[in-house]
């Protein structure tokens, strides 16, 4: 008798399967069964570094593609697009007045992939901008925003103002004539901030006028201040989601189309008894 009869007739995929599952590296990993019940679906979620930030449990309407669209999954696979490539990137660049326009020239030029990873940097950084804010108005028009969420609410603001801050920081980094007064431009609206105008301008631009100190002030807060922020920001968000219960959903039906739902239900069963 063959060894495929001698397991009740499974296939040797699934033998291999087995015994892969219940050997000791698979279990040192994966501490709990397949989830196909409702204890071992917790299990799972709680028990993995990337599970365990989603909710257990998640409203199957709030999670439909035509109602959050994914703008917030979208916004984070960009943020880790914009890492990769921006890594890449900072090999072949120096925070210099000197040299950092030849820099990007020989990035374009020279450097293998190099204006195909500049591009997809660039234009990625675009879209953040635009799937962030849709994210945020998507929120809003779902009310998503109310209680228990508000103060998740708050914290995606300041991750909407940290995107900005990235994007207008990276402008500045090609250091030609568009990004020079274009951030001059930006950074002469700073003295009329209310009652910190001044010394706000003096830490953005380092001097009297856009420079060297300028550059590397951008720079640093390009590559390290604000990825940082903007990683423990979406971390607390992620976490704030579960302990909220996931995704808002949608309201619940109102009166008249429950009515028309009932009318159509008993509409069918006539038909069925005809």
């Amino acid at each position: 008798m063959s060894s495929t009869a001698n397991n009740n007739g499974k296939s040797l995929l699934d033998i291999a399967m087995q015994k892969t599952m219940e050997s000791q590296l698979w279990r040192s990993i994966f501490r709990h069964g397949y989830p196909d019940t409702p204890l071992n679906q917790s299990l799972v979620m709680m028990s993995n570094v990337f599970l365990h930030l989603h909710p257990v449990k998640v409203s199957r309407q709030a999670m439909k593609i035509t109602y959050t669209w994914c703008m917030g999954g979208i916004s984070f696979f960009l943020f880790l697009l914009l890492t990769i490539t921006g890594v890449f990137l900072m090999f072949y660049y120096i925070p210099s007045t000197d040299v950092a326009y030849q820099n990007i020239n020989q990035l374009n030029s020279a450097v293998s992939f190099g204006l195909l990873t500049r591009n997809m940097h660039r234009w990625a950084a675009h879209l953040m901008v635009v799937s962030v804010t849709l994210h945020m108005i998507r929120v809003f028009y779902h009310g998503a925003y109310k209680p228990p969420r508000e103060f998740n609410w708050v914290v995606g603001v300041m991750l909407f103002f940290v995107t900005l801050f990235l994007s207008f920081t990276g402008y500045l980094l090609p250091w030609d004539q568009i990004a020079i007064w274009a951030i001059t431009v930006g950074t002469n609206l700073a003295p009329y901030t209310p009652l910190l105008g001044d010394p706000v301008y003096k830490v953005l631009v380092g001097g009297g006028a856009v420079g060297q100190a300028t550059l590397i002030r951008f720079y640093v807060g390009h590559v390290i201040l604000l990825p940082l922020a903007a990683a423990l920001l979406m971390a607390v968000h992620f976490w704030r989601i579960r302990k909220d219960g996931g995704a808002a959903g949608p309201p619940p039906p109102s009166r008249r189309e429950l009515e028309a739902q009932a009318r159509e239900e008993r509409a069918a069963v006539g038909a069925t008894h005809s």
